[in-house]
C-alpha cells in the first residue's frame, strides 16, 4: 500500500530577495556603457550605506542592444539601451523601505520582485519532511485498521515537490500541498515538504 504525505512549517522571515533592474539609452554605445556603469558606482555605494556586503549581491554583466519604440515602418530608432540586473539580498527587514528609496533615488529602473525567505530554510525543510513522514504513515495505519490487515514495514520512500502536486497523480490527497490559506498568512513564510510512503501488508 502506498500513502502520501505533506506537511508545512511556517516561519517569520528573516531576510529579503530583491531583484532590480538597471537601464540607460543613449544616442552612442559609449554613453549608454558610460550612464550604465555610473548609475551601478551609485547603487554599490547605495547598498554599502546599508551594510550590504558584496557577496549578498549578485550581478549581470552590462548588456548593450539597439532601442526601438514602435512596429513596422513606424518603428523609431532611440539608441542604445545599457541595461543590468541585480538580485540583493538584505537581512535588515526594518530598513527594507529606505534600501528601496535608496536604490531608486540612485537611478534603478525597475524594482521587479520583493521576496521573503528564511535563512534557515533548510532546517525547517528538514522539519516538514519528518511531519510529512508522519503523516504518511498516520494515514497508511488507518486505512490498515479499516481494510482489517496489518501495516508492514516500509518498502519505498519517494520525496514529492509539493511545488508539483497540482500536476501529479497525488493532487486529490490532500494532506496540505503546494499551497493553502496559510500560504496567504501574511508575515510568515511557509516551507512544505511532501512524501509517499510504500509498505508491506499482512493478514492480521
Amino acid at each position: 500500500m502506498t500513502a502520501y504525505g505533506a506537511a508545512s512549517v511556517k516561519a517569520a522571515p528573516d531576510m529579503a530577495r530583491i531583484r532590480l533592474a538597471v537601464e540607460r539609452i543613449k544616442p552612442s554605445p559609449k554613453e549608454a556603457f558610460e550612464a550604465g556603469q555610473a548609475i551601478v558606482a551609485d547603487l554599490r555605494s547605495v547598498l554599502r550605506r546599508h551594510n550590504i556586503p558584496d557577496a549578498a549581491v549578485s550581478a549581470s554583466r552590462l548588456r548593450l542592444s539597439s532601442a526601438w519604440e514602435g512596429y513596422g515602418k513606424d518603428r523609431e530608432f532611440l539608441g542604445y539601451k545599457c541595461e543590468a540586473t541585480f538580485t540583493i539580498e538584505s537581512r535588515d527587514l526594518d530598513g527594507l523601505q529606505q534600501l528601496l528609496i535608496g536604490v531608486v533615488q540612485a537611478g534603478v529602473n525597475r524594482v521587479d520582485e520583493v521576496d521573503f525567505d528564511v535563512h534557515a530554510k533548510g532546517e525547517l525543510r528538514a522539519q516538514a519532511r519528518r511531519a510529512a513522514v508522519k503523516a504518511a504513515r498516520a494515514k497508511a495505519q488507518l486505512y490498515a485498521e479499516a481494510a482489517g490487515v496489518q501495516l508492514g514495514s516500509v518498502l519505498h520512500i519517494q520525496d514529492v515537490d509539493p511545488e508539483s502536486v497540482g500536476n501529479d497523480p497525488y493532487r486529490s490527497h490532500g494532506g496540505g500541498g503546494a499551497t493553502s490559506e496559510e500560504d496567504l498568512a501574511p508575515g510568515h513564510v511557509v516551507v512544505s515538504a511532501a512524501v509517499v510512503l510504500g509498505f508491506s501488508l499482512a493478514t492480521q
